[in-house]
Order: C-alpha cells, then structure tokens, then sequence
C-alpha cells in the first residue's frame, strides 16, 4: 500500500497514510515504521512529522476532520431558508459518500473513536473536530423550525453514524443503501422531528 501523492505536505502523506492503515489494519497496526511504508517515505520520517504515539493519532484525527468535511461537503450544506428538501438531499448525499466511495476514511474513524475512549487527550480533539459540523447542523435544523435544535441534531447525528456503522462494520455491511434509501429513510426522521 502506498498513498504517496505528488506534492503533498509531508504531514499530509503521514496523516493519509495512518488513516489508511487505520482502516486496513486497525490500531495495532499503526506504527511510525508502517506508515513511513504506506506513505513511501524514508525510514524515521514519520517520528519527524509526529515524534509520539500521541502526536501521530492527533494528526490523523485532524487530517480525518479535514477530509470528511470534503465529504460531508459542509459548503454544500444548504441554507435552511431553501426547506427540509435541500436538507435531506445534502445530508443524504454525504452519508452515502461516506458508505461508498470514502468508506476507508470511515472505517478509521470509527477505529480512532475507539481509541479515543481510551485516551483522554486524543477524545477531547476528536470531539473539537466533529463540533463543526454538529454546531453547523444544530444551525439547520434551527432554521428548519426545530423546537429542540440540540436534541434534534444528536437524533439526526446518531441516525448517520447508526447507518453508517452498520453498513461498513456491522451486520449489514454486505448490504448498502441506495441513496434513494438513504433519502427515504432521512425524510422519515426529519418530518417527524419538524411535524410539531
């Protein structure tokens, strides 16, 4: 495996790296040595971009933020002024994104969430990286009308994530939704959130 890009930062080519052996082989095979292999840099390159166990999944937790925001396409978010319509079709889009085509980068975000029960100063950044774009849907579903935009914003989040685990690690992960599917089934959530 190489993820080796042309002009790349070299924090970059280590943060990619480590994402991508995070979803290949889990947290015990996130070593400095497997990621300076996976990235195609020399040996003891790694230790100079992230010198700790520490320093190298904080910078994986920040290059995952950076790339599932291109996911999530938050710029696409629509305004809340446009109805539940424009809503449901961005919120749909992104997570069916998130269980195709960057179905890698959600494994190692589940693999880092875990990790991150288990570390203390490794949760508070990985929830500093998610606030942006849970505080940016709590907007929308204010603008929406939500009567409890915080609730409805947690209910909106675990629904994504429930999907979206059990499509790419769970039970279901020989099976995943069209993104028909995953409208329909966001429609459902959102009306009855807003039906107040």
């Amino acid at each position: 495996m190489s993820v080796r890009t042309a002009g790349a930062p070299r924090a970059d080519l280590v943060a990619d790296a480590a994402l991508a052996l995070l979803a290949e082989r889990g947290m015990r095979g996130l070593t400095h040595r497997a990621v300076d292999r996976a990235a195609g840099l020399p040996q003891g390159s790694t230790s100079n971009v992230a010198r700790t166990r520490q320093a190298l999944l904080e910078l994986a937790v920040r290059r995952l933020a950076e790339r599932e925001a291109r996911v999530l396409a938050l710029h696409e978010m629509p305004d809340p002024r446009a109805g539940t319509d424009s809503l449901l079709d961005a919120m749909a889009l992104a997570t069916h994104r998130a269980l195709t085509r960057h179905r890698e980068l959600t494994l190692a975000r589940y693999e880092l969430a875990l990790e991150a029960t288990r570390r203390p100063e490794l949760r508070a950044h990985f929830d500093a990286a998610g606030a942006r774009f849970r505080d940016q849907l709590t907007g929308l579903v204010v603008g929406l009308g939500s009567t409890s935009p915080d609730r409805h914003a947690l209910s909106l989040i675990a629904w994504a994530d429930g999907l979206m685990f059990s499509c790419v690690a769970g039970s279901f992960s020989a099976r995943v939704p069209t993104l028909d599917e995953v409208r329909a089934d966001l429609r459902e959530l959102l009306h009855g959130m807003l039906a107040a």
